[in-house]
């Protein structure tokens, strides 16, 4: 028998990873139980609301979840749906049951994360009728594939993968039907910054090299170097959970440079308090009235040291450089 391999540092900071695909969809079910926005199927993914967040959580989750909204669907109407998207590091996210219900569904949503990530994730599709019948009502034939570590269907497909291992990560999507000739959104959020700053932009270049027509969001830290960042990098050391490619969180302009560097033609980035001041007004006035906000400066601090990050290529000419808030 083979012997065990040792357990190593690298696994605890991936299992630390892994955990914080639950914090996320913990925090999004709150808010969403709250009224922040509307979700009917993160429920599906966990079971109890769980215990309260605070009102900046809330709103800095909001801020998140509209403003990667905003540019997803921006990207899939410029393209008329004739389109395909790649979630990295997609977690337990509910993207693709959103877009069927709004009439927005690409030709395909690929979403990729840690296997045993993909094996819960597919283990709840199993067993949860409304989210396994929007995958068969858009699939033609009887049979779909379903093992324990992927599922594919003609519209949705999820992969455990490594995203720091490229060569992996292209096979499997290729195996899948992965078109390199249509437009493509890549979709990373809180995923580049727990990798070196080489390994996100191998990630970053590679998607440049295979696809000539796309647009790559990336949500994520900004702004790490003061002190409250400093805090924030702390935090999540305590709970063995290390920032490894913290150095591209430095600021916006480090944010857009992964992507100038790695070849895309064009990058914007924004703080989350920017994003926060440009969303529909009268919807944030509605969430706003939902909790009160004790410490305004807090919020403000939070979503200073997040950012969103786009960057395109387009050779179809879609007019992608144009989108933005």
């Amino acid at each position: 028998m083979a012997a065990r391999q040792p357990f190593t540092d690298m696994d605890t900071a991936d299992e630390a990873v892994r955990a914080t695909c639950d914090d996320a969809t913990t925090c999004k079910r709150f808010a969403t139980s709250k009224g922040y926005w509307k979700d009917p199927y993160i429920q599906y993914f966990v079971r109890s609301v769980g215990e309260r967040k605070a009102p900046e959580i809330n709103r800095g989750y909001y801020a998140r979840v509209q403003g990667v909204n905003h540019l997803l669907d921006a990207f899939i109407k410029k393209a008329e749906c004739d389109c395909q998207i790649i979630n990295l590091g997609a977690g337990l996210d509910t993207t693709f049951w959103r877009l069927k219900d709004q009439n927005l569904l690409p030709r395909k949503i690929f979403e990729v994360d840690f296997p045993t990530v993909v094996a819960r994730k597919i283990h709840n599709i199993k067993t949860k009728p409304p989210l396994s019948k929007p995958i068969i009502e858009t699939h033609s034939t009887d049979s779909l594939l379903l093992d324990a570590h992927s599922l594919d269907s003609d519209r949705y497909c999820i992969i455990g993968s490594d995203l720091r291992d490229i060569s992996n990560l292209d096979e499997k999507l290729k195996k899948f039907q992965l078109n390199p000739e249509l437009p493509t959104l890549l979709l990373s959020e809180c995923v580049l910054v727990y990798m070196t700053p080489s390994q996100s932009s191998s990630l970053a270049h590679w998607a440049a090299e295979t696809f000539h027509t796309a647009m790559f969001i990336n949500y994520e830290q900004v702004n790490m170097t003061d002190r409250f960042g400093q805090v924030m990098i702390e935090n999540l050391q305590r709970r063995q959970c290390t920032l490894a490619g913290a150095e591209a969180c430095q600021s916006l302009d480090s944010q857009k440079e992964r992507f100038l560097r790695t070849g895309w033609d064009h990058a914007d980035a924004l703080d989350m308090m920017t994003v926060y001041s440009m969303l529909p007004q009268d919807d944030v006035a509605r969430i706003e009235r939902l909790e009160f906000l004790d410490e305004k400066e807090l919020l403000q601090q939070l979503l200073q040291h997040y950012s969103i990050c786009w960057a395109t290529k387009d050779k179809l000419s879609l007019g992608l450089s144009q989108l933005a808030f």
